[in-house]
């Protein structure tokens, strides 16, 4: 495990361009292609509690509400118990997507570079390379998150916002990434997910 922890956060980013292509699995069908892409649908649960953080951000951005009202405006969410239990703005989906990474990494990934005879060795190491950026990312907002929470200033907000906008991006691209490249493969190595 590398330690992101003294990186500046706009060092913390994925190398797309480095990204190896998976290698074709010539076995699969239409029907494994589409029970793979169920890995899409639970991204997008994901993406989606994203969506309403970053709505969120911009209402305050664009100063429709001032910053000392986040905290209120995270709490009519349905994720109002979860910013309460871990002081973050992501909470309980936060940890719900380190323990979605921690299965894929322990059980989905070793399971596809087995049945694919290490043919997707190269994509395993790089997409956990990518949940190591990921989760660094996510103790940052924690620790923004309850810093905000403490003491709602311009200064914090911008911090949090800075490290959320931060998190979108990374979370997004490597959805997309594990989706495209591994649907094949988790159909018809998996079955499904």
């Amino acid at each position: 495990m590398t330690d992101l922890s003294n990186q500046l956060l706009d060092e913390l980013s994925l190398d797309e361009a480095d990204r190896p292509k998976a290698p074709p699995v010539p076995e699969a069908t239409d029907i494994h292609r589409r029970q793979g892409r169920q890995l899409a649908s639970i991204h997008s649960h994901y993406l989606r509690e994203m969506a309403q953080i970053g709505a969120i951000l911009a209402r305050i951005e664009a100063r429709d509400t001032p910053p000392e009202h986040l905290k209120r405006l995270v709490l009519s969410l349905d994720m109002a118990e979860n910013f309460r239990v871990f002081g973050s703005l992501c909470g309980r989906e936060c940890q719900v997507l380190k323990f979605h990474h921690d299965i894929e990494s322990a059980d989905m990934f070793p399971r596809i570079e087995a049945a694919g005879a290490g043919r997707f060795r190269e994509i395993v190491a790089k997409l956990k390379a990518e949940h190591e950026v990921v989760h660094e990312l996510i103790i940052r907002l924690s620790r923004a998150a309850h810093t905000l929470a403490e003491d709602p200033s311009e200064a914090n907000f911008v911090r949090a916002a800075n490290t959320f906008r931060k998190l979108e991006e990374v979370v997004r691209s490597h959805f997309g990434y594990e989706e495209t490249e591994l649907a094949e493969a988790i159909g018809y190595y998996l079955g499904s997910i």
